[in-house]
């Protein structure tokens, strides 16, 4: 078991922590800190935050963190969590950073109200201590499909009588031989919660946890309150705060790899650090609905250019944008049937200009969009979908477009013939000199021979009533 060092050495380590910080010593992706409270000499706890989906940018902020956390001497790293889950490659990251740090992680469900579900419980399993506030829970980690491939499918709702859903020990019935009961649904599904089950439980067995309700919240989505996770064994400690918490989990045991530590966490001055601009940046593009409406700017932006070359703006807008989109595509977890309907919808609304359809292409085109757009990302992650009333609007003006290119055309149809000696039917036509029967008369500023059953006199108007070759037919109005 490691113990604890002289004073002196002790002190040398807390001025290297604080000259790291003051010095900027802190790993990409994330910023420096403001500097620890000068009344503490005990060392440094790094806090991180993870509030809301966990995606790219989140994973990238916690992994360099815990990087920055050790750099810096930071006795232990705290991720205060509040999230409804996100992207498994973005967890799995997290969870890969947590097992291979040299500095012990504590993960804390904070504040009151907050929450750890889906990715966000895995994440507390993974961590050397693991503690919630009160008023906050965890669970339901089902895994969810990608792309659009059907749910994995929950067991059986329990009948009245059986163990409430609170009752983490809980077992389902297992049949003779020991073997698991068959879960209903297609062989993907079962890989897919098979393969989760076997992760979480691996986590469970590393940390000494309850793995049988590490198994219930997949299969079943499982959650619990901070006060039953702590009697199921599912977590360590509840704490109010995080002074309390450091209190509280001072000289606890964890292992670092193949060895004991016992963590000295009373006293440590909290040094929260905050995401880098490159971190917040991608946090910022990759929203998914931040993304969509790049790529929409961007298309619509080349096409501007292409209808008014040298208009310059709208090419360079739509270039930059819709390059950042793809950007944020490569890095989102995008169906691209999806990405193919976009287009195809976006495609067949533009040519609803160039071709009499009467709204046929616009339709089936705003069709195409709104069906595209609902499925581009995987919807059933939280927080990563686009915003409903962001389709819907951008639905909504293509539907207003489509109405009023078909009312344009109706109305020109209607119109006579506007083109030719057509045209020239109805007009009227200055007379130059009196006459009957034959004469001239001025029509668009050129003298025409006219003819006529009627006597007409010079400065006369005259309506033209056939034209046969050259000759207009008029007659008086």
């Amino acid at each position: 078991m490691e113990t604890l060092v002289c004073s002196t050495a002790h002190s040398w380590r807390t001025a290297l922590a604080l000259l790291a910080t003051l010095t900027l010593r802190t790993a990409p992706g994330v910023a420096a800190a403001a500097p620890p409270a000068a009344d503490s000499d005990a060392g440094t706890a790094a806090v991180l935050e993870i509030n809301g989906p966990i995606g790219p940018a989140t994973s990238r902020y916690v992994v360099h963190g815990i990087e920055a956390a050790h750099e810096n001497g930071s006795r232990v790293v705290v991720l205060e969590l509040d999230t409804p889950g996100g992207l498994d490659s973005a967890m799995r990251d997290i969870i890969r950073a947590i097992l291979a740090s040299p500095v012990p992680v504590v993960s804390y469900v904070t504040p009151s109200g907050a929450r750890a579900a889906s990715a966000g419980t895995y994440i507390l399993y993974a961590s050397h201590v693991a503690a919630m506030a009160p008023a906050t829970n965890l669970g339901a980690a089902t895994p969810v499909s990608i792309g659009g491939e059907p749910e994995p499918a929950s067991p059986p709702v329990p009948t009245p009588g059986t163990n409430p859903p609170q009752d983490g020990n809980a077992k389902t019935p297992a049949p003779a031989g020991g073997a698991a009961p068959p879960l209903p649904g297609s062989a993907m599904e079962r890989k897919v919660v098979n393969d989760a089950v076997a992760y979480i439980r691996g986590l469970a067995e590393e940390r000494g946890r309850n793995a049988d309700w590490a198994e219930q919240a997949v299969r079943g989505a499982a959650s619990l309150s901070a006060t039953a996770a702590l009697q199921q064994k599912v977590i360590d400690i509840i704490a109010r705060d995080l002074p309390e918490l450091l209190t509280r989990i001072d000289g606890r045991e964890v292992r670092i790899g193949d060895r004991a530590m016992k963590l000295a966490t009373r006293g440590l001055a909290v040094l929260r650090m905050k995401p880098d601009w490159r971190t917040r940046l991608l946090a910022v593009i990759t929203n998914p609905t931040v993304a969509y409406g790049l790529m929409l700017i961007g298309i619509w932006g080349l096409l501007l250019e292409g209808y008014n070359p040298g208009a310059v703006l709208p090419g360079v807008a739509g270039s930059v944008c819709l390059l950042i989109a793809l950007f944020a595509f490569q890095i989102l977890s995008v169906n691209y049937a999806g990405l193919a309907l976009v287009v195809l919808g976006t495609a067949m609304i533009i040519s609803e200009f160039f071709f009499p359809t009467y709204g046929s292409l616009g339709v089936g085109g705003l069709i195409a969009f709104v069906v595209g757009s609902l499925i581009l990302f995987d919807t059933d992650v939280p927080g990563m979908n686009v915003g409903r009333p962001l389709i819907g609007a951008f639905a909504t003006m293509g539907g207003l477009v489509i109405a009023g290119i078909v009312y344009l055309a109706s109305r020109s149809m209607r119109r006579p013939v506007a083109t030719g000696t057509q045209a020239m039917i109805g007009e009227s036509a200055e007379v130059v000199a009196d006459f009957t029967g034959k004469g001239k008369v001025r029509y668009g500023g050129e003298l025409w021979n006219a003819r006529s059953d009627a006597a007409l006199r010079a400065g006369d108007l005259a309506r033209i009533v056939r034209v046969e070759g050259l000759t207009l037919w008029v007659e008086p109005h």
